[in-house]
């Protein structure tokens, strides 16, 4: 597709749309804090857009992709950028448009268990929210603190309770979708069950951000579940715990979190919080268990059953979390992995994902590959679900094998996800930095109907070009 160069003549009708303080270049801020909005935390990539536009409501943002429609202008819709694909990046430079204000939460309906908001409201906003009136948003990434809704929506966002309650496109019921071409609709209703014509919702879930932009979302939502019991648990041997993970599913216990940490990333996590802890030498990995519903007593017969589990581990000391302090404290060292390793290295992240009872093979697997190639790599993630994060190093690599060189043993990992039964994204989508490996997980007769969906929705190929194909 040939892109038309941004004019002044356009820079000036957006401000006419939404106000020229809410129309940003780079001759208006200073040149860090424009630079801010062509990075996300994927690696050290940078594209600077042309302009930045932020709008208010669903009707501004349909008034601008028509003029960048008619004008083959690039657009990149963007949140909070937390992504780790590279999603959000302006790759094609053009329009970089920020959901920031379309921060609402419009009503909590607690008589049907849903809520309707918009897509820049923070995802700890919406929990702490519902929670207050005894409801539960369950999707809860990592980054739940700051990441955008929008762009939980964009990749079908999961999190340590997907284990128990789903991800992201479980919850969804309706959205409000501005189309390429600036039409505005609803893609479906707000009812449980929907069975009329193609389901257009689940469609734009997961797109990121290319096929339309996301203006409101409505939610279904679930009682908040009110005990909860958090254990750590200490592994001599990494694949023991990538094992007990299926052993404790198959024993009949569902728990709501089960996260699997090796030793460097609870380390590199701890020092990064000033947290301390110290872990005995033998141990070699993690596995935060939590059990979560009403009853505690109940709670305490399950984490019975995972104790008897566990037995046949070679484990160290289980730690019980006693207190809300001490959990809040584990969770926060799980949740802040990610951060942790971006502070100590660039990295290249990998969001593999298996069959829960493939997920030792895999870890063996990468681990072998790693050693081959000469890469370090810390693994993490959610084990409940067989989504193991592969963290890359980059320690001393230079260029042309930070960015060429790893390029086959990075393929020879998704090849063996696929293999096991597996994809080569779980959670963070394809966006940029992936999608020259998508051919390993699709055939190209799922290629192709992909691209004849973008370009029935996207026919001049403006909407967040270079992701994905």
């Amino acid at each position: 597709m040939d892109f038309q160069p941004l004019t002044p003549e356009l820079v000036a009708a957006f401000e006419q749309i939404v106000g020229e303080a809410y129309v940003i270049t780079a001759q208006r801020i200073e040149a860090e804090a424009y630079a801010d909005y062509g990075r996300d935390h994927t690696e050290d990539l940078h594209f600077a857009p042309d302009v930045v536009l932020r709008p208010a409501n669903a009707e501004q943002i349909s008034k601008i992709v028509r003029l960048c429609h008619e004008h083959y202008v690039p657009i990149t819709a963007r949140g909070a950028g937390t992504g780790l694909s590279g999603g959000a990046l302006p790759v094609h430079h053009g329009v970089v448009l920020l959901t920031d204000r379309l921060n609402r939460i419009i009503e909590i309906d607690e008589r049907n268990l849903q809520v309707t908001v918009e897509p820049g409201v923070v995802n700890q906003a919406l929990q702490d929210a519902v929670r207050e009136r005894g409801l539960f948003y369950p999707p809860d990434p990592a980054s739940k603190g700051s990441c955008f809704l929008g762009g939980n929506l964009s990749q079908s966002s999961g999190g340590p309770k997907a284990v128990k309650y789903g991800v992201t496109k479980d919850y969804v019921l309706n959205m409000q979708v501005v189309l390429p071409t600036g039409d505005i609709i609803w893609t479906g209703a707000n009812t449980l069950k929907n069975a009329t014509g193609y389901n257009l919702t689940q469609l734009m879930v997961g797109s990121e951000g290319t096929l339309g932009i996301i203006t409101c979302v409505v939610f279904r939502l679930i009682p908040y579940p009110q005990q909860s019991i958090l254990m750590l648990v200490p592994f001599r041997r990494e694949e023991q715990a990538a094992e007990a993970v299926s052993e404790t599913f198959r024993a009949g216990i569902v728990p709501s979190g089960m996260e699997f940490m090796e030793r460097e990333a609870i380390e590199w996590s701890a020092r990064y919080l000033n947290i301390d802890i110290k872990l005995p030498a033998d141990i070699r990995a993690h596995l935060l268990i939590e059990l979560d519903g009403q009853d505690l007593d109940q709670l305490y017969k399950e984490a019975e059953q995972v104790y008897a589990v566990l037995e046949k581990y070679d484990v160290g000391d289980i730690l019980l979390a006693d207190t809300a302090a001490q959990k809040d404290e584990l969770w926060k060292i799980r949740r802040n992995i990610g951060n942790a390793v971006r502070y100590n290295s660039v990295y290249k992240e990998e969001d593999t994902v298996v069959p829960r009872a493939e997920l030792p093979t895999l870890l063996k697997g990468v681990k072998e590959i790693g050693q081959r190639y000469g890469f370090k790599s810390v693994c993490y993630g959610h084990a409940g679900d067989g989504n193991l994060h592969v963290n890359i190093i980059r320690g001393d690599f230079d260029d042309d094998m930070w960015n060429v060189g790893l390029r086959k043993p990075i393929t020879e990992i998704f090849e063996l996800c696929v293999k096991l039964g597996g994809t080569i994204s779980g959670e963070h989508g394809i966006g940029l930095v992936q999608k020259q490996y998508i051919g390993i997980a699709l055939p190209e007769a799922n290629l192709a109907l992909m691209r004849g969906i973008k370009k029935v929705f996207d026919p001049h190929g403006i909407m967040n070009p270079g992701k994905i194909f």
